[in-house]
């Protein structure tokens, strides 16, 4: 077994962002677990099994994805061609039956941790809740999967779209938060918004950056649908309406100035605007990935403390 083969294949630079929500969702969920405390010890987040194990269970499904795009787009031959880094099923390095197997155990060991997470949160005294959180792994487990695999496949019909915004934006967001303070807060929504359409912008310069070589392996991406123009604009939404939702959390909890510091991050993603309206050739994009995954961490790192420590 080649080891660095799948270490390629759990594409490690998307990881970063896979965490974002989480980061988000446990320094806010903390925030208001001290705001109602009545004693002199504060919890710390990276003190807390939940963030660690939030962390593993999001990264084990962030690699499942990726495995899963691997051998779906492989088995399909939409990674013939491609722009970018090399994927392991198509070019022979893993074969099917060995990247099918990986996705399985990966599977597996994700939700044993997904289990200890939700008894660690919830204990054995709020069943339904339990059992709400063990579909939603369940159903986050199906998701990845059914992103490039089967003939169903959402991620070649233009859905891949609403998938990221809903499991790495509001189910990352918001779920964390819930595991920390058993109740949602309509506000923690903004914030969820706010790292799900970043999260989205990732995916749409990927499909950007592919569009043609998609649109030849008939994988419809939302960009293939809509058009170079058009997904151009597209974009800009979804890096101008994440700063717009960050900006109103911000507003609304406002305590201190230096909670905007994380307007920092955005100086690279309204760079990336600009780089976005000025290309004609998409395999150009290519670069613009990792400035935006990165600069999505680095908001969510800033955010998150700036408007938890004041």
């Amino acid at each position: 077994m080649d080891v660095k083969s799948y270490i390629k294949a759990a594409r490690l630079r998307t990881l970063p962002l896979s965490i974002s929500g989480i980061i988000v969702g446990s320094y806010l969920g903390v925030a208001f677990l001290n705001s109602i405390s009545l004693g002199s010890v504060k919890i710390t987040v990276w003190l807390t099994p939940i963030f660690w194990l939030s962390i593993l269970t999001t990264i084990g499904f962030q690699v499942l994805s990726n495995f899963a795009n691997d051998y779906g787009d492989g088995i399909k031959g939409s990674d013939k061609n491609r722009t970018g880094e090399a994927r392991m099923v198509s070019s022979g390095a893993i074969s099917p039956k060995q990247m099918k197997t990986a996705m399985i155990i990966t599977a597996l060991v994700t939700l044993i941790i997904a289990l200890f997470l939700i008894y660690v949160a919830f204990g054995s005294n709020n069943f339904g809740f339990s059992v709400l959180f063990f579909g939603l792994g369940v159903a986050s487990i199906v998701a990845a999967i059914k992103y490039t695999v089967g003939n169903s496949a959402y991620g070649y019909s233009g859905f891949g779209d609403i998938f990221v915004f809903l499991f790495f934006g509001l189910l990352s967001v918001v779920g964390s938060y819930f595991l920390y303070t058993k109740n949602v807060n309509v506000q923690v929504f903004l914030p969820a918004v706010a790292v799900g359409l970043l999260s989205t912008a990732v995916l749409n310069l990927n499909n950007l950056r592919d569009r043609e070589e998609d649109a030849k392996n008939n994988k419809n991406t939302l960009v293939v649908k809509l058009g170079f123009s058009k997904a151009k604009k597209y974009h800009y939404f979804l890096i101008i309406g994440a700063l717009i939702s960050a900006l109103i959390y911000t507003v609304l909890n406002f305590k201190s100035i230096y909670q905007f510091v994380f307007l920092i991050a955005f100086i690279p993603l309204l760079k990336n605007i600009v780089n976005v309206a000025k290309n004609k050739i998409p395999a150009a994009l290519d670069g613009e990935l990792k400035k935006v995954a990165l600069s999505t961490f680095l908001f969510a790192i800033l955010f998150s403390v700036l408007n938890t420590i004041f």
